[in-house]
């Protein structure tokens, strides 16, 4: 602890005695300052011991010591320390009312004992107080590490939670806590995830502190990692604010989580190494190759059912936000450099999920965008579709607006797939992803392909621009009021070409049907009894009429 005004009077060989504000004692004393200013008070600030001898002022002046004592008050001086013997042999009874009346602890120097003494007395025992700190605080270094290296995470949390006198908590790259201590801390910790997200949005590293005097706690949050995007986050609870000793620790528990989360990184990589060979294993038919090679690292994953997920970044195009994510406003949005990865943000939320669960996913870069494999009905596979929910914009977007002003992400989903199916998978979730693309969806899931019409698959310009020019001289003839070819035509091919059924559809003999059919033959060019020109009519009549 700090020197405080206690521990000077008690202090056997400064002889000193307290006049005023006996109940104040307790309090910590930053220095000893002497001064014989009439107005010292621009020169403090706040926290010392002023000593002085009243040689610049009239100590038996009432309304004088009023003045003089209420300004030290209000400048946060700690006590006063009067010195006798020089310029009066006792302290005045004016300065003694006014000090009791301030509550402000005034204390008798003797004659023999020099301001001096005093000073060193002060500055001795701060030099202990920080020496005791740092000492605590390599004590404290020394069990954190002992418990990293003994217990992992979990232990060290345990350890900093003891050192502070608090808790402390660990979030993952999503804002998720993975491990708290004491076990309670893992409630409190997340109601913070708000605030850890926010912590991330700025560039590493970064800090800052939650809660106060109105609050259950205080709390203070620190990014881990050594890269622009921070790779987890800490946060430590303590009923005040920390301590030298406390602040140690709360550094070295900082080094230490940065030490293991790179070490993880490092490890990352090798597996995403490993992870890339086994999944051009798979592709290449290979699946016992593939879990030789994996070993036991992916487990059940490559025997299980498994999805096969393609993602990639997507320009998308201004003002396309979804509603779920309301845009900032100039004061709190964070810079463009800070914006994260649309591709990192989605491996961090597949990748945290599927950690949670325990369970096992492979995910590989690949060029400039990512593949993964993941558990059918799995959480890697709902953590994908739960993310892509969230950035879909709930409308189509046309990929002509695509300007660049927007980084987004667009995802394909195969369908389940077993061992031996993975490079059918892979084709399922490529065409997944073109359609994504070219409807300016966020995520498409193969089996929502299959499970339509093939018609929404063909709604875009290209096909538009062929229907119509198709079908543009049989508009033509219809506008003259020659007859009715383009409804003719459409009732025929909806009948399967049954002369009967459409001509009574249509409310007209079936010789009339004939002929019109036969001027359709003759204005296009093509014949009917060609299944390729009938159904290329068919899409070009559905396409037009935007069904």
């Amino acid at each position: 602890m700090p020197p405080t005004l206690a521990s000077l009077v008690h202090h056997t060989a400064l002889r000193l005695t307290v006049r005023a504000g006996e109940d104040r004692l307790d309090v910590p004393v930053r220095w000893a300052h002497v001064s014989e200013l009439a107005d010292p008070v621009p020169y403090m600030e706040g926290g010392e011991l002023l000593l002085t001898t009243a040689l610049k002022l009239d100590a038996e002046d009432p309304a004088a010591m009023r003045r003089y004592v209420k300004r030290l008050a209000g400048a946060g001086v700690v006590g006063l320390g009067f010195g006798v013997g020089v310029n009066y042999d006792e302290v005045p009874a004016a300065l003694v009312t006014a000090a009791r009346q301030e509550g402000l602890p005034l204390i008798e120097v003797p004659r023999r004992t020099p301001f001096l003494a005093i000073s060193k007395a002060v500055s001795a025992a701060i030099a202990a107080d920080q020496y005791r700190a740092v000492t605590a605080g390599f004590a404290a270094q020394r069990e954190l590490t002992r418990q990293a290296l003994g217990a992992g995470p979990e232990g060290l949390l345990t350890a900093l939670a003891a050192q502070v006198d608090g808790w402390a908590a660990l979030y993952d790259a999503t804002g998720a806590v993975t491990a708290a201590a004491p076990e309670w801390a893992g409630r409190r910790a997340a109601r913070l995830t708000p605030e850890v997200e926010r912590l991330r949005e700025r560039s590493a590293p970064a800090s800052s502190v939650v809660g106060g005097p109105d609050h259950e706690d205080r709390v203070e949050l620190h990014t881990l990692g050594t890269g622009r995007r921070p790779l987890a986050a800490l946060a430590v609870g303590t009923a005040a604010a920390p301590g030298t000793a406390e602040r140690y620790a709360v550094h070295s528990a900082i080094a230490l989580l940065t030490l293991t989360t790179e070490r993880s990184r490092s490890l990352h990589a090798a597996e995403q190494r490993l992870g890339t060979a086994v999944l051009r294993m798979l592709l290449a038919g290979e699946p016992d190759h593939a879990r030789a090679v994996a070993g036991t690292l992916y487990g059940a994953l490559l025997d299980a059912p498994y999805r096969l997920i393609i993602a990639e970044p997507v320009a998308r195009p201004r003002g396309s936000e979804p509603a779920a994510q309301p845009r900032r406003s100039a004061e709190t949005a964070p810079d463009a450099t800070d914006a994260p990865d649309p591709l990192d943000a989605f491996a961090e939320a597949v990748e945290a999920a599927a950690a949670r669960c325990g369970e096992a996913v492979l995910i590989v870069p690949e060029g400039e965008r990512l593949v993964v494999l993941a558990a059918d009905g799995g959480a890697a596979v709902t953590a994908c579709t739960d993310h892509t929910t969230i950035l879909e914009t709930g409308r189509p977007v046309d990929p002509d607006d695509l300007t660049g002003d927007e980084p987004g992400l667009v995802v394909g989903l195969s369908a389940p797939a077993g061992p031996v199916a993975a490079a059918s998978a892979y084709r399922q979730a490529e065409q997944a992803l073109a359609v994504a693309r070219r409807r300016g969806r966020v995520c498409v899931e193969h089996e929502q392909l299959a499970a339509g019409s093939v018609l929404p698959l063909l709604a875009d310009d290209a096909v538009r621009a062929f229907a119509d020019g198709l079908l543009r001289p049989l508009y033509e003839h219809d506008a003259t009021g020659r007859g009715d070819l383009v409804a003719s035509l459409r009732a025929w091919l909806s009948h399967h070409g049954q002369w009967d059924a459409a001509a009574a559809d249509l409310g007209v003999h079936r010789h009339t049907l004939r002929y019109r059919m036969r001027r359709v033959e003759e204005i296009l060019g093509r014949s009917l009894d060609d299944p390729d020109a009938r159904m290329e009519l068919w899409l070009a009549l559905k396409t037009a009429s935007g069904e």
